[in-house]
């Protein structure tokens, strides 16, 4: 009996969703991973810098305090986070692949294509969840030639979505 070996989209896809749930944050939890060669370089959540206050300890009701422009003021985003990790080991992210759970925002769609990133698959996307007319930081990755696609694949060994 041959046995069905998951793609390695899959495998990382499922590895991001799990991530997630390292999360600190009350609103959402992101996870990513980065991937070269079919190698996991990188992996990230959202939350707070690590050192400061996790959010749902310091703030369990109403999460961390909002910046001037009504976003959380500690938050560092889920490819942010496994971008930096990848930058502060010395490890080049240049012609990598970022899975993610949230579509990227726009600023992290700027450090994406910034740091030579040529390939994006995410799970859910931001502007379904917000009720926007479309993913600023897809469109933008698309229009400067990072493949951004939306993840089509199947979730065998996730036991809860967050």
């Amino acid at each position: 009996m041959l046995m069905t070996r998951p793609a390695f989209d899959d495998i990382y896809m499922e590895l991001a969703v799990n991530l997630a749930k390292r999360s600190h944050c009350i609103k959402r939890h992101v996870g990513a991973v980065l991937t070269k060669d079919t190698r996991i370089i990188s992996i990230g959540y959202n939350g707070p810098p690590s050192g400061t206050h996790n959010c749902d300890e310091e703030w369990p009701d109403t999460g961390c305090p909002r910046d001037s422009k009504g976003g959380c003021s500690l938050a560092i985003h889920a490819e942010q986070n496994a971008i930096l990790y990848a930058v502060k080991n010395k490890t080049s992210v240049e012609g990598a692949t970022l899975y993610v759970t949230l579509s990227p925002c726009l600023a992290c769609s700027r450090i994406i294509f910034s740091m030579g990133i040529r390939r994006v698959i995410y799970f859910n996307s931001y502007a379904e969840f917000k009720g926007l007319a479309s993913d600023e930081g897809v469109d933008f990755l698309n229009k400067f030639g990072v493949e951004c696609v939306r993840y089509n694949g199947k979730l065998d060994n996730v036991t809860h979505m967050i």
